[in-house]
C-alpha cells in the first residue's frame, strides 16, 4: 500500500531505488566479468531485484512482528517487484536487440529500443488501472463472497488476454490491477477478497512451481554451478549494500538501516515468472549454435535455458535462507519476542 510507504517517510524511496539498482549493477558486473556475455548478464541482472513477498510476509505473520522494520519490509518487498519488472522490460529489449544484431538481423536503433519497453510499461499501467477500476465496481456489488474467486480469475484472464493483444507486460498489468484495488478500496472489501482467495493459493503455488520445476535441467546444473554462485553472492551483496546506502541517504530509522537488507533476500515467484518469459520470448532468436535431434538451438534458446535453470535452482536457496534471515533481522530489531513465541 502507498499509505505504508507514506507513513515511513520519503527516505524509504531511496532504500527501494538503491537496493534494486545496486542488485542490478553488481549482478551485471559479476556475471559479465565471468561470462563476457552481455545479453546473458543483462538478463540475469534484470531478474535480480525481484523479491518474494510471500516468504517475508509469512515470517512476519508467524511471529506477529510489529515495528518500523516490519512496516518497511511490507513496503519494500512489494515495490521492488514493480521496479524490477520495469528494469526487466528495458533490459530484455536491449538484450534482444544485441542478439539480433549479432545474428546479422535488422535491429532498431538505441532510442527505438528504449521506446519499445517504455510504451509497454505505459500501456501496462493504463490497462491494469482500467481493469482494476472495473473489477472494483463489480466486486463491491457482490453479496456472496463465494462468487469473488470467479470474478478474480475472470478478470486476471481478461487482463492476460488484453496484454497479449496490446503487447504489454502481463506480470506488470496484473500487478498494477492489484495495486489499484488495494489502494483505492476500503479495507473491509480488500479483506473479503483476500479471505475468499486464501483456499486457492496453495493450489496456484503448486501449479506455478511445478511449471518452473519442469524447466529445471538437473544435468545442466554442474556446468552452471559457478554462474549460480556468482549470482547468489552478487545479488545478496547488491541488496544488502544498496538498501543500507539508501537508508543512510534517506535518513531512515536505525533498525531499518541495519537490518532491512537481511529481510529482502527471498526470491521465487516473480523471478521465476521473468525467467519463464526470457525462455519464451528469446526462443529461436540469434545465431544457430547446434542441432539436437532435428531441433535447432539458437543463442536465445541457450540464454533462456541457462537463466531459467539457474534462477529456479538459486530460488530454492533464497527461499530457504531468506525467511531465516528475515526472522533474525526482526529479532535483532526487537520486533518479535522469540522466547515467548
Amino acid at each position: 500500500k502507498f499509505s505504508t510507504l507514506k507513513r515511513l517517510g520519503s527516505g524509504m524511496v531511496y532504500v527501494i531505488l538503491f537496493e534494486s539498482f545496486a542488485a542490478f549493477i553488481i549482478v551485471f558486473a559479476g556475471l559479465f566479468l565471468f561470462t563476457r556475455n552481455l545479453p546473458l548478464s543483462l538478463l540475469f541482472a534484470a531478474v535480480a531485484p525481484a523479491s518474494a513477498p510471500a516468504g517475508t510476509v509469512a515470517v512476519i505473520q508467524e511471529y506477529k512482528a510489529k515495528g518500523n522494520l516490519t512496516k518497511a519490509l511490507f513496503a519494500v518487498v512489494g515495490f521492488d517487484d514493480g521496479l524490477g519488472i520495469i528494469i526487466f522490460g528495458f533490459s530484455a529489449a536491449i538484450a534482444k536487440n544485441i542478439i539480433l544484431h549479432e545474428a546479422g538481423a535488422t535491429s532498431c536503433g538505441l532510442w527505438a529500443t528504449i521506446l519499445i519497453p517504455l510504451k509497454e510499461i505505459g500501456f501496462s499501467f493504463l490497462l491494469g488501472g482500467l481493469i482494476g477500476f472495473i473489477f472494483s465496481l463489480l466486486v463491491s456489488k457482490l453479496r456472496n463472497s463465494d462468487d469473488i474467486p470467479i470474478l478474480v480469475f475472470g478478470f486476471i484472464l481478461t487482463a492476460c488476454g488484453f496484454s497479449q493483444i496490446l503487447h504489454t507486460s502481463i506480470i506488470l498489468t496484473v500487478m498494477i490491477m492489484g495495486v489499484f484495488i488495494i489502494n483505492t478500496q476500503p479495507s473491509s472489501l480488500v479483506n473479503r477478497i483476500q479471505n475468499s482467495m486464501r483456499s486457492f493459493m496453495p493450489l496456484l503455488f503448486i501449479l506455478f512451481f511445478t511449471l518452473a520445476g519442469a524447466n529445471l535441467h538437473i544435468k545442466a546444473l554442474p556446468s552452471l554451478g559457478l554462474i549460480g554462485v556468482i549470482y547468489v553472492i552478487s545479488r545478496s551483496s547488491g541488496l544488502i549494500l544498496g538498501s543500507r546506502l539508501g537508508a543512510i541517504i534517506g535518513k531512515v530509522d536505525k533498525n531499518i538501516k541495519n537490518y532491512i537488507g537481511l529481510g529482502i533476500l527471498s526470491q521465487a515467484g516473480v523471478a521465476i515468472g521473468l525467467a519463464l518469459m526470457v525462455k519464451s520470448e528469446f526462443a529461436g532468436h540469434g545465431n544457430l549454435i547446434e542441432t539436437v535431434y532435428g531441433t535447432k538451438i539458437t543463442t536465445g534458446d541457450q540464454i533462456g535455458t541457462v537463466i531459467l535453470t539457474t534462477v529456479t535452482a538459486t530460488c530454492i536457496f533464497f527461499e530457504i535462507i531468506g525467511p531465516i534471515l528475515t526472522r533474525i533481522a526482526l529479532e535483532k530489531a526487537g520486533e518479535i519476542n522469540v522466547g515467548k513465541e
